[in-house]
């Protein structure tokens, strides 16, 4: 009778705070759990989530065949061993262009280096050779007294490669499965969920891999216009090391908002370290032309299927991931917000089959926001 009088002294928002407060460090909790296990299991988790997206870029092409009655293992096989050739072709050709444009490109900074020099001597800085030399000779010296660290670098490389060749075999293995039986999959794994609810989280599934498709294909089409836009400008004009830069940019695009900027932002280093100002202006400018298009053009026609992500959820996302994650976080952020977006609207609506037929018509852009309304009677 002393704790029900004890409960009654305390206030009644004081009692539903303590409520939340528990069940939200449980969930919290849970949640640190469930990222701790990933990132140890990061060799498993990575290579699955990557075979994912490519199931999401490859299945509809499988599907299409398979609708025309070629058998399943035949058009699994027959996609997947063109999309390797086609990686794999354009992975030698980046690599050879490399390869062949670096010795011009190291030329070319070179002789940047000695004008920048020549002006420093000369130009209305009048600095004199023993400062410059003992600069240089003081980069020399920095990078010598970080030689051990180099080399203990390129030691952990070695087992960066192997965990790298690892994930993916991995991802290859787990993407053949996918793409020939990854329905079959979601159904037996949906099999452990109590009846009540195994039907409204297969369809959450379904909604939620219709807009990863969506993304994954909208973003492969972006990311390939950004690159033949960009690359054929560098092209005309000269700078080292086009195919390669492009490449970098078409990496960079699946990285939204993001990738783009750094890997233009390398292309600008190399045409000002190669060319000089004015190229390096005329790239930026280049880069700036293609990102408004994309932003204005191509995100709207491209993306119309897919699902409406706040540009803050998307800019929250990839800071979330890099930091969870790095490289792979970030890359992985937004199609998992893509993904849970659709999923979780399902699971929760009233009606799934409905609200997972009114996705699938959808027709707004990937990255929206819309603007508030004030109303004239509202205080300013």
């Amino acid at each position: 009778m002393a704790d029900a009088g004890d409960d009654r002294s305390v206030a009644p928002l004081v009692r539903q705070a303590a409520a939340w407060s528990w069940r939200l460090l449980v969930l919290l909790v849970t949640a640190v759990a469930v990222l701790q296990l990933m990132r140890r299991l990061g060799l498993v988790v990575v290579p699955v989530a990557l075979a994912l997206m490519a199931t999401a870029l490859l299945v509809p092409a499988v599907d299409w065949l398979d609708r025309r009655g070629a058998p399943r293992a035949g058009a699994v096989a027959l996609v997947l061993l063109t999309g390797l050739a086609v990686v794999g072709g354009l992975l030698t050709f980046v690599v050879s262009q490399f390869v062949t444009g670096l010795p011009g490109l190291l030329d070319q900074v070179t002789e940047s280096i000695d004008r920048t020099r020549i002006w420093l001597i000369n130009g209305p800085l009048g600095l004199s050779r023993d400062q410059i030399n003992q600069a240089g000779d003081s980069a020399i010296g920095a990078l010598r007294g970080h030689q051990e660290q180099l080399t203990s670098g390129a030691l952990s490389t070695a087992g960066t490669l192997t965990e790298i060749v690892t994930g993916a075999l991995l991802a290859l293995f787990t993407l053949i499965f996918f793409l020939h039986g990854g329905r079959n999959i979601w159904q037996f794994v949906t099999q452990v969920l109590p009846c009540t609810v195994r039907e409204r989280v297969r369809d959450a599934g379904r909604s939620g891999f219709h807009s990863l498709i969506g993304y994954v294909r909208a973003t492969f089409l972006v990311a390939l216009v950004d690159a033949v836009g960009i690359g054929t400008g560098l092209a005309i004009m000269g700078v080292p090391l086009a195919l390669p830069l492009a490449s970098l940019v078409f990496l960079g695009a699946f990285i939204p908002l993001v990738g783009a900027v750094v890997s233009g932002f390398l292309a600008v280093v190399v045409a000002l370290l190669a060319k000089g100002i004015v190229y390096a202006l005329l790239v930026l400018g280049l880069i700036i032309a293609v990102q408004q298009l994309e932003a204005h053009v191509l995100q709207p026609f491209v993306m119309g299927r897919a699902v409406s992500i706040h540009p803050l959820a998307v800019v929250l996302g990839i800071a979330a991931g890099s930091v969870i994650a790095g490289i792979v976080g970030a890359l992985l952020a937004v199609p998992v917000i893509a993904f849970l977006n659709s999923a979780v609207r399902v699971l929760v609506a009233k009606d799934p089959a409905a609200e997972e037929a009114a996705q699938q018509d959808h027709d707004g852009a990937l990255v929206e926001a819309e603007p508030d309304t004030v109303d004239a009677g509202q205080p300013q």
